[in-house]
């Protein structure tokens, strides 16, 4: 079809170069976003005098029913169209016929395109906002039922001392958290309407951005036309965004993968989450949390191909941008899928409550707490750590936990042991003793658990 553009040339396109430019197979995501936009640059121009109100009624019921019909699947959006743009227009003026071709009048495909990416853009980060919401409710459920419920704490994936079931989980809920609050500077930082800017040097029309703007559900206009057009800031600092939720959700997914492990039996993973082996019968493989960290690398890749394509262009705008949607596009849905079966898999997850405090006991979690104790019969913390960690050896070798031993075996390693070291260093006592807020015990971390439901039920 000619090209919108064409009244300049006298060539045709080279067809490998149409298709090389064109963009239509990935930007007719746009199209809600298009519709949207064209019907309040319409409704402005008519308010300003340029349309008449026919012309503008005209426009939005075409608008509208093209809208319809695609939705209804009784128009295809085809490849014979260069993008998004061109097949609204074209499709606009084949059905209204001269009030069609005024639409476009103080408007260029420029500010078009950075319209229909921020109105995009501002979607899906209400979007994936949303999921994690929800995916933070999950994890405030599964705290609040695992106050008690006792397990190793690690570092360097060594067992380092106990915590709760509820106080591991909720350090995922603060990173999500924050999560959400970097989508939230991201939706203020970007709610600017650039509709307007023109190609890079606004128009001569007497337009009324301000009205646009509210019209869109924008903050108000941008305020310089070549860095409306070519800013896509938003889109970096989106995918910045998503890379971070998906490094978190891959932290977990790890952590998911291990504890499902033989070696350690933490969790059971419901079947509709797992798949199994094709050859080996007895296996159950995590292959749900294993794919979500697998695309993390798929998410990553998306941010620094827009950071690469932008570092070396000039103002203002240039076709380069057009990268900035396809890999945009596929990171986003990688991440609502990731979030939402992630949920999934952790609604329906079983832990295993007594094979967690069993790894506690086994191990030597309460050797911190060991060494305390001495402190308070007066013994030098370095030498109560030295004695401890003799005591740990000695345990290795009888292969029992510090909780196994006898008095009488205690004494012989430390005269300072008396009978009250076994109820000083149960894992009960370990925990609830810590009891500063932010800490594993039951009382600090009911009174987080109320601070995370204050926080959903208001954000």
């Amino acid at each position: 079809m000619a090209q919108l553009w064409g009244g300049r040339f006298t060539g045709k396109t080279d067809e490998l170069v149409y298709e090389f430019n064109a963009s239509v197979s990935f930007d007719k995501r746009f199209f809600g976003q298009d519709i949207e936009g064209s019907i309040a640059h319409a409704v402005m121009l008519e308010k300003q005098g340029i349309l008449t109100k026919k012309e503008k009624d005209d426009i939005v019921k075409g608008l509208t029913g093209i809208r319809e019909d695609v939705e209804k699947g009784l128009l295809q959006i085809t490849g014979e169209y260069e993008d998004i743009h061109s097949f609204v227009e074209a499709s606009l003026i084949e059905r209204i016929g001269e009030a069609g071709k005024k639409l476009h009048t103080g408007r260029s495909r420029n500010d078009q395109v950075a319209l229909d990416m921020r109105l995009y853009t501002r979607q899906e980060v209400l979007c994936v906002d949303g999921l994690i919401k929800e995916l933070l409710q999950t994890l405030l459920q599964i705290m609040t039922e695992n106050t008690e419920t006792y397990m190793p704490g690690f570092t360097h994936l060594q067992k380092a001392q106990p915590v709760t079931l509820a106080h591991h989980v909720g350090a995922y809920f603060e990173m999500f958290k924050r999560d959400r609050l970097r989508l939230k500077d991201i939706y203020g930082r970007m709610n600017y309407c650039p509709l307007g800017a023109g190609a890079l040097a606004g128009t001569t029309y007497p337009l009324d951005r301000n009205y646009t703007a509210s019209m869109l559900g924008f903050e108000g206009p941008t305020l310089n036309s070549m860095d409306s057009v070519s800013d896509r800031d938003y889109v970096i600092e989106f995918l910045s965004a998503l890379s971070t939720i998906m490094m978190h959700l891959s932290r977990f997914c790890e952590e998911i993968i291990i504890w499902n492990s033989n070696e350690y039996r933490f969790v059971e993973i419901d079947d509709s989450y797992a798949t199994g082996s094709s050859i080996m019968p007895q296996k159950k493989n995590p292959d749900i949390a294993e794919l979500i960290r697998g695309k993390t690398g798929r998410v990553y890749g998306a941010l620094m191909s827009i950071l690469t394509t932008m570092k070396g262009i000039p103002l203002a705008y240039n076709k380069d941008m057009q990268e900035d949607k396809e890999l945009t596009f596929d990171a986003i849905d990688t991440v609502k899928g990731s979030l939402a079966l992630f949920d999934g898999m952790m609604k329906t997850i079983k832990f295993n409550r007594s094979m967690m405090e069993k790894s506690a006991v086994k191990g030597f979690t309460n050797a911190t707490d060991a060494a305390d104790y001495l402190v308070g019969k007066g013994v030098p913390f370095r030498d109560a750590h030295g004695i401890i960690g003799r005591l740990v050896l000695y345990c290795i070798d009888k292969e029992c936990s510090i909780d196994d031993l006898s008095i009488e075996e205690l004494k012989s390693i430390s005269p300072a042991f008396e009978e009250d070291i076994y109820e000083k260093i149960s894992l009960k006592t370990c925990v609830e003793k810590r009891l500063t807020l932010g800490a594993p015990g039951a009382a600090a971390m009911r009174e987080v658990i109320r601070i995370e439901k204050e926080y959903l039920d208001n954000n």
